[in-house]
């Protein structure tokens, strides 16, 4: 019974459980007066199933976990082409939240959830068999890269999530506070990242964390039940709820502000967001109406 409830903790950490039938969507954006220009929306992974945790490589790539078959692997969609495939050989276990490693030639990382229940960092390569873990022994559950050699990640400490530091060329691991959420991200231009953390009233502060001193401060707290951000410049913060998308500007605003409505696209419960480099493609997940 252990197990099974250990194996069930580690699953709601991905959000398995809590997005089934999800979509990851493509969609061209214009920073435009009083909003945001939403234009050429479609459907990238257009599976029945759990399709989620985008990620860009550059302009013209987006990672995602896709449902293949019912095995979740690691699927890139290269927008030129306007093609999906799969970038690794099938394991036993199911690959979350890819991202291209930094300086990593074509080398891929992404939570692996082994049907024993072990959960941990690997690499992968393009179309090989080979893959390695990446940090050992700890069970991380959500990730950025600050650098090719630095992770920031939450990792699974019991029922809950502690935030890790990881130096990968060291083996370091420092962990730097209990409670923390699900979406870390680099700030754009900037040498600091940024993660959430469960307050007292079960919502998900927001905060920078500078890389160089390791100093955290406060910017906003996320609106009720939202868990999901991601940056559209280093001062614009921007989330999705229902069908709406949000920006919080650090600058400007001390409240989050409706930019756009994605109604008519058929879609609701976004969650998961992620930008190109040049500001000017937005992956989402969403649920399909």
């Amino acid at each position: 019974m252990k197990h099974t409830i250990s194996s069930l903790i580690i699953l709601i950490s991905l959000g398995v459980f809590a997005q089934n039938n999800t979509e990851v969507y493509l969609c061209d954006i214009d920073l435009v007066y009083g909003g945001l220009d939403v234009f050429n929306f479609q459907n990238i992974s257009n599976d029945a199933g759990y399709d989620s945790q985008p990620s860009f490589s550059g302009n013209d790539k987006v990672f995602f976990a896709g449902n293949n078959n019912g095995q979740t692997d690691i699927a890139l969609y290269t927008i030129s082409e306007k093609v999906k495939t799969w970038y690794n050989s099938p394991t036993d276990g199911g690959e979350y939240s890819p991202i291209l490693i930094p300086n990593g030639g074509t080398k891929v990382s992404a939570v692996r959830l082994d049907p024993d229940g072990l959960q941990r960092l690997y690499t992968y390569e393009w179309a090989s068999k080979n893959s390695s873990e990446l940090i050992e022994g700890l069970q991380v559950a959500y990730y950025e890269f600050y650098d090719s050699n630095t992770i920031v990640a939450s990792v699974l400490h019991g029922d809950n999530l502690d935030l890790v530091i990881s130096n990968l060329k060291e083996k370091i691991n420092d962990t730097i506070l209990a409670n923390s959420g699900r979406s870390i991200h680099k700030i754009i231009n900037s040498k600091s990242m940024s993660y959430t953390v469960l307050n007292e009233e079960k919502n998900q502060d927001l905060y920078v964390l500078d890389m160089e001193p390791r100093e955290s401060f406060f910017i906003c707290q996320l609106p009720i039940g939202i868990q999901d951000y991601t940056w559209l410049s280093d001062t614009q913060i921007l989330i999705g709820s229902g069908s709406k998308l949000f920006i919080y500007d650090t600058f400007l605003n001390s409240k989050w502000v409706e930019v756009a409505d994605l109604s008519k696209y058929k879609i609701n419960e976004i969650t998961r967001l992620s930008v190109s480099a040049n500001g000017k493609k937005l992956a989402l997940v969403a649920e399909p109406n």
